[in-house]
């Protein structure tokens, strides 16, 4: 779809994450800076923090405070005083934790405002069990929400539930990177992968509790000749390693931490099966989309994952994929086992699998589509 030039207009994008894996607000970004908005991008700065080359302004700030309410209260009113004292026509809020500090600015400023949901986050299983935490996060969506007219989601099972709770009809833009043309495919040797076993991937930015992740690390296990790679950081990755050490996995299990886009897909290109296999334990991941489905389909490797609603959707319409039915590890062991062992099936699951490509390269249009109606609601052209 050809791009229109549009007069030049400035947004402000603000996140809490540091900006470096966050493959949703990379490609927001990136498609509206081909629409011609000059962008100023927010987060934060980690000791961590990958380095960043973006053909858009960013700004990640150096907080006190790394987590909890006191994190989030220095991200916001910081965020809050850059948003107020900065040129912009449009402001872009990145879910719930950065909500109210644009919601502020925009009432001050008298400018509009977009919400993009990445999650249903009232619903994430870190403040389940924190009833002060999430009456404070309710309290806040509750007052802000009803007001906002732009809103954006992943996926229409969070959209509905969204339309049943405010009655807000929401835009959809799900979580599907941008397809990266690997100029050149290294090797396993080059990536420090054995040659001889079967490679198994999982990645992700938020390798967390009830991710299914630590049934993963006990069914390996029960297989010979498998290796499991896990890209990316998360709460549970301490507990995953002890657990590797005391399992006597460290053969099996190798773990690799958050790196750029175009370095994770090398190691996802030379596995033979994509594991996503989040439990069905909270509101949030009953209705998630994971963004590795879709790195596996880029990838053109089949796919294991658990029921949930809209990756279950995918993966049986295409038929790219199966399941697992429960997380008991020698239960994910057997169907591991299963897949690799049957080379027709996976040889099918692959052809099927690159047909689909196809349907993952027109994201950028979508994304082009659904920010061009954006602009033509918020600026009546």
């Amino acid at each position: 779809m050809k791009i229109k030039k549009l007069q030049k207009k400035k947004i402000i994008i603000s996140v809490t994450n540091d900006l470096s894996t966050d493959q949703r607000v990379k490609k927001v970004c990136g498609t509206l800076n081909a629409m011609n908005y000059d962008i100023l991008l927010i987060g934060r700065k980690r000791h961590t923090s990958l380095k960043l080359k973006r053909p858009y302004q960013t700004k990640r700030m150096r907080l006190v405070f790394n987590k909890g309410a006191l994190f989030y209260a220095e991200f916001n009113i910081r965020l809050f005083i850059l948003l107020i004292f900065s040129k912009v026509d449009i402001y872009h809020a990145n879910d719930l934790d950065t909500l109210l500090a644009n919601y502020l600015a925009a009432i001050i400023r008298r400018k509009p405002i977009v919400y993009d949901s990445h999650e249903y986050f009232t619903g994430v299983p870190e403040i389940q069990n924190k009833k002060l935490v999430k009456k404070v996060w309710q309290t806040i969506e509750q007052f802000i929400f009803p007001k906002l007219k732009h809103i954006i989601t992943v996926n229409q099972s969070i959209a509905q539930l969204y339309k049943e709770e405010y009655n807000k009809d929401l835009r959809i833009l799900r979580n599907v990177p941008n397809k990266v043309e690997t100029l050149k495919l290294k090797s396993k040797s080059e990536l420090n992968i054995l040659e001889d076993k079967d490679i198994i991937i999982t990645q992700g930015a938020g390798i967390n509790i009830n991710r299914g992740i630590e049934e993963l690390v006990e069914a390996m296990q029960y297989l010979n000749n498998v290796c499991l790679i896990i890209i990316g950081d998360g709460d549970v990755i301490p507990q995953l390693k002890k657990r590797v050490l005391e399992l006597k996995l460290e053969n099996s299990i190798i773990f690799k931490g958050r790196m750029p886009y175009h370095e994770m897909m090398q190691y996802t290109q030379h596995a033979k099966l994509g594991i996503t296999i989040d439990k069905d334990t909270n509101t949030n991941y009953k209705y998630s989309l994971p963004n590795k489905l879709f790195d596996f389909i880029h990838a053109g490797i089949p796919i294991l994952a658990s029921k949930i609603i809209e990756v279950e959707k995918i993966i049986k319409n295409y038929q790219i994929g199966l399941f697992i039915n429960n997380h008991e590890p020698t239960h994910i062991a057997n169907q591991i086992k299963y897949a690799l062992d049957n080379k027709e099936l996976m040889s099918a699951l692959k052809e099927l699998e690159s047909c689909i490509l196809v349907a993952s390269n027109v994201c950028p249009s979508n994304v082009v589509i659904c920010f061009s109606l954006l602009h033509i609601t918020i600026f009546k052209l």
